[in-house]
């Protein structure tokens, strides 16, 4: 999970009753009533026996419950049973593993249709209620940040975890910081854009003064041609713009010449047997590929990625997964004829055209990455797909079988 830890031990205690469910969710149809059940034990030797005992062999999610009711830990299954005994075999749990069902008094599960609904629905527990080894210890380069243009005279590429809203454009949310900060010191070095503290005092060329001051470049950058110098008003304000113009081409997928410039030049360098210069190209191409593919996935996810996923689960029932922009929202039955109208109202909900955001809020990312991870993993899956006007035939169809069948059912009545 890529949240923000908070300190899990402030979490209310929703469970004090006996467990029956996690509460209503957005990932499965409304009338759907799911299968739940718990554990207490005081001792693990009772745990495990009732997890072995009753744990079926299907998808789901589980949780883990302290002496004082607290959930502490989601997660999901593709098959619960062989899952939950994984916590007791010490020689091959690892070591959170151990901790978490060393803290565990309850066991709760709640059974899900498919393999893909126990996906969503732990990340959707995560994300609500927070258990505590699910969001403390995640490294800090592993949580949600964004890379920024902005921060005027002379904007500039930057990494922050809280945009302003003032920025030139905002792109993200990204996931390994290390990595983001790296790509943006590297556009600052190829588009020559300063990435000095606000403090520093900067002039444009065409900024004249009556008393020009002896200034210097305030560090090596200037030096070494990797920053076009307003610290020394060696640019125009024209010249900056343009440096500024052409990163964010870049950002926007509109323009990706220097990926191109950097593997000729890469491959020059090696052909020329400059491997030293060769390897120094090939970490710059390598840090703005990582950075281009990020954001083209985000972006293919934000204006495309909307379609209906049929899908049938191990419990043998069919549903249709409603994915728009990339992002599950919604989760229904398929059409018959009595419930075609309010399938193709749902349809209509789902897939209205509202203004495409600029950038996909943190939460809603996750499910992005989700939904892509599964399709990469499952390709054959994306045959089965239903664009929004195949799904409003299909429930049209059954529209007009029931009132085919209607006239009928009148004269059989009379």
């Amino acid at each position: 999970m890529s949240r923000t830890p908070r300190d899990g031990r402030k979490q209310p205690r929703l469970f004090a009753d006996d467990f029956d469910g996690f509460g209503p969710s957005r990932f499965r149809p409304i009338d759907e009533i799911v299968p739940v059940f718990e554990v207490r034990g005081k001792r693990l030797s009772r745990l495990k026996r009732g997890a072995k005992k009753n744990a079926p062999k299907a998808p789901g999610v589980y949780g883990m419950l302290d002496k004082r009711d607290r959930l502490i830990y989601v997660g999901k299954a593709k098959n619960l049973r062989a899952r939950l005994l994984c916590y007791f075999r010490e020689n091959s749990r690892d070591p959170k593993a151990g901790k978490i069902i060393e803290q565990t008094k309850r066991l709760v599960w709640e059974q899900c249709g498919d393999e893909f609904a126990a996906l969503l629905r732990e990340l959707e527990l995560i994300q609500r209620l927070r258990p505590r080894y699910n969001v403390l210890g995640v490294p800090g380069f592993q949580r949600h940040h964004y890379i920024c243009v902005g921060r005027t005279p002379a904007p500039y590429v930057y990494v922050t975890s809280a945009p302003s809203g003032k920025e030139l454009g905002t792109y993200g949310p990204l996931v390994k910081w290390g990595r983001s900060d790296d790509a943006a010191r590297r556009l600052n070095d190829w588009f020559k854009l300063r990435d000095c503290p606000q403090t520093v005092a900067l002039s444009f060329a065409e900024q004249g003064e009556l008393f020009d001051p002896d200034r210097g470049a305030k560090c090596l950058r200037f030096e070494l041609g990797t920053c076009c110098g307003p610290c020394v008003g060696a640019c125009s304000r024209k010249d900056y713009s343009d440096g500024v113009r052409a990163v964010k081409a870049f950002l926007d997928g509109r323009n990706r010449s220097v990926l191109r410039t950097l593997q000729g030049q890469m491959e020059e360098a090696a052909a020329a047997f400059e491997f030293e210069k060769a390897m120094s190209l090939r970490d710059k191409l390598q840090a703005l590929q990582w950075l281009d593919d990020r954001l083209s996935l985000l972006r293919t996810a934000r204006d495309r990625n909307s379609f209906v996923y049929p899908l049938t689960g191990t419990d043998g029932r069919l549903r249709w997964y409603l994915i728009h922009r990339g992002e599950v929202q919604a989760v229904t039955a398929p059409p018959t004829p009595e419930s075609a109208e309010s399938v193709s109202a749902l349809l209509a909900t789902t897939f209205a055209d509202h203004p495409v955001p600029a950038v996909l809020s943190d939460v809603a990312v996750d499910s992005v990455l989700l939904v892509s991870a599964w399709f990469r993993k499952y390709t054959d899956e994306r045959a089965t797909l239903l664009p929004r006007a195949k799904a409003e035939e299909v429930c049209a169809s059954h529209v007009q079988a029931r009132e085919a069948l209607a006239p009928l059912s009148v004269r059989e009545h009379e």
